[in-house]
């Protein structure tokens, strides 16, 4: 099986990386054969995906379910590790990034990424945790959505494509959309989110219990605020990032849109299931507002004003055994849709942008898909799924609800203080040389 091979492959490359290599051989098979992509949905990671195709030369069409290019969300954080994908993949798109990308509007706070405060009556000195390596940086997805489509040629884009049947032949796939049309591709990547229904002709005969997304028992109220008027209630506190942390409840709060808005997730921590038919519930003012009361200051109560009293439920896929089947491959949402509380869900799909583009840049023959998409579960799989896992406890930890912590803010800071640095640090580069190694090896006989 091709899985087995690339672990020993990857045994082979703990003794070959970095060390200057032979040129080897060619692969002998077909060259140069015709092959075009399928990307299934035209969210963060679709979209870099697709500008990342457009600079290697791969063909490509961009189906969205949707009418049009949505822009549902408010804030994104991006990394540094995402930014550094971003230039790898093309600089023209960090620099369209920093554009519109907002930071702490503190001066001297650029490499802090939230203040930690106790969310209680009177707060609690803020506690920042950051790093050198980081640089703060967020943008309202509307923004960043308009500067990704700009960058793709509208042909290469169809609209109202809502998949409901994904068919692989011996060296192709169809595409069966809702309308009633089908097309052809040589392959089908599923950036379609969460909820997309890629992941099911994934996973569904090999693994069938990890095809839904499950639960996390936390929902969210999420909403922005012009920052004049979150500087009113809070002060100071609204001109950089902040996590306000409860005990079962935590706000995660930051200047977005060059400093003109404040954009709030507030998070509640639930035993009962989410029994809606949708992830999102309208409920009463009353009942957000309960929701919160005597677990925050008064003054978070009254950002909430700003508010609409609609929970949106966090489903994650905390287990995903493999991102690909043949010649269908996940990526995003779709393969380790994760919780906000480490700001990397987005940064993650831009890494997965620029690992899938390199390779198939490299594919020469629709035979050597294949591998492509078995080099790039083996290199991404392992670290977006630390992510998931990883972001579900810091959601713990900033509810005061981890039994390593509790309450005790001297070592949360401390521990949130070294607790990002594998997710920042990260070597991209060395991600994509072994992606090199990899396909060389692996397609030598193909």
């Amino acid at each position: 099986m091709l899985a087995a091979r690339s672990k020993h492959i990857c045994g082979q490359l703990q003794a070959l990386f970095g060390h200057t290599q032979k040129k080897q051989p060619r692969e002998t098979g077909p060259k140069d054969t015709p092959f075009t992509v399928a990307i299934v949905g035209a969210g963060i990671g679709g979209l870099t995906l697709a500008i990342g195709l457009l600079k290697e030369n791969v063909p490509f069409v961009l189906y969205e379910a949707a009418a049009k290019y949505s822009i549902i969300g408010a804030g994104v954080g991006i990394g540094p590790n995402a930014v550094r994908a971003m230039t790898m993949i093309d600089p023209k798109l960090r620099d369209m990034y920093y554009e519109t990308s907002s930071g702490n509007l503190t001066p001297g706070k650029e490499n802090v990424m939230m203040d930690a405060l106790y969310a209680g009556e009177g707060f609690s000195t803020p506690a920042p945790f950051g790093a050198k390596s980081y640089q703060r940086t967020s943008a309202h997805r509307r923004d960043l959505l308009n500067h990704l489509t700009s960058m793709i040629p509208r042909d290469r884009v169809r609209f109202s494509k809502r998949v409901v049947n994904v068919r692989q032949l011996s060296n192709s796939v169809i595409i069966h959309f809702e309308d009633g049309e089908t097309v052809e591709h040589t392959a089908v990547i599923g950036a379609d989110g969460v909820k997309g229904p890629i992941r099911r002709f994934v996973l569904e005969k090999a693994f069938p219990d990890e095809v839904a997304p499950t639960f996390t028992g936390r929902y969210t109220y999420r909403f922005t605020v012009p920052i004049k008027e979150a500087q009113k209630i809070l002060g100071t506190l609204a001109d950089d990032a902040k996590c306000f942390m409860g005990r079962g409840v935590n706000i995660m709060a930051y200047p977005i849109s060059k400093g003109k808005e404040y954009n709030v997730v507030a998070v509640v921590c639930t035993e009962k299931p989410w029994t809606h038919e949708k992830w999102t519930h309208q409920v009463s003012k009353e009942k957000m507002l309960a929701d919160f009361k005597g677990k925050v200051d008064e003054r978070l109560i009254r950002l909430l004003d700003w508010a609409e009293p609609v929970q949106w439920s966090l489903h994650h896929h905390l287990s995903t055994p493999i991102y690909y089947n043949r010649r269908v491959c996940l990526l995003g949402d779709s393969a380790h849709a994760t919780t906000p509380h480490q700001a990397s869900g987005a940064g993650q799909g831009i890494e997965d942008a620029l690992i899938m583009s390199h390779i198939l840049g490299k594919v020469k023959s629709p035979h050597q898909l294949t591998v492509a998409f078995e080099i790039f579960d083996s290199i991404r799989r392992p670290r977006a799924q630390k992510v998931v896992e990883t972001s579900f406890e810091c959601g713990h930890i900033y509810s005061l609800a981890h039994p390593d912590f509790g309450d005790d803010f001297v070592r949360i800071a401390a521990h949130l203080n070294r607790r990002f640095l594998w997710i920042w640090e990260h070597d991209l580069e060395a991600d994509v040389k072994k992606a090199d190694l990899m396909f060389e090896m692996l397609t030598a006989r193909i």
